[in-house]
């Protein structure tokens, strides 16, 4: 199956030169969406784990199913103020602005190994953000899984030391 097929493009949007990959048409059918949580439970085949971690809000539409696939617990990471426990918080740089992200501080424990599953690689700024607060609370990334890759943005460099897989790449 050609996933790309399923990737409805919007040019400037979110803003002028942006070309967005917009995931919804991919998700209404229900052949591809399985499918794309089919592959991606056979990217983890063989790798231990304990979690699968997803960023706000696409992030969770990926690692929720992934996560009762592979019968592991799912952290959400949100954005300032949507956690209502004790939070770390780290600030990154998108591709057209800056954000921060936030997990609850007892979410992942010491020595845990960690999946993440996203969308999207851009500049990689959202998956590193969500690197660093899984490392601060002393979990270990095993994986990065994303959907789309936007290879021209380069944000695989910045997760060189991760094992990074995507299925689409632009």
């Amino acid at each position: 199956m050609n996933l790309k097929d399923k990737i409805r493009v919007i040019e400037n949007f979110p803003q002028e030169g942006i070309s967005f990959k917009d995931i919804t048409t991919l998700l209404k059918d229900g052949e591809s969406f399985r499918y794309t949580i089919d592959k991606f439970v056979e990217e983890l085949d063989g790798k231990e784990f304990d979690l699968i971690v997803g960023p706000e809000s696409r992030g969770f539409i990926i690692g929720t199913p992934l996560s009762y696939a592979t019968k592991k617990g799912f952290v959400p990471v949100r954005k300032p103020g949507k956690l209502p426990g004790e939070t770390v918080k780290y600030e990154y740089d998108l591709e057209y602005g800056s954000d921060s992200l936030e997990i609850h501080k007892d979410a992942i424990q010491k020595g845990q190994k960690v999946v993440i599953a996203d969308d999207l690689l851009a500049t990689g700024g959202t998956l590193l953000s969500t690197i660093k607060l899984i490392e601060e609370l002393g979990g270990e990334v095993v994986g990065v899984l994303c959907l789309i890759e936007l290879c021209h943005l380069n944000g695989r460099k910045h997760l060189s030391d991760y094992d990074v897989k995507s299925l689409i790449q632009y």
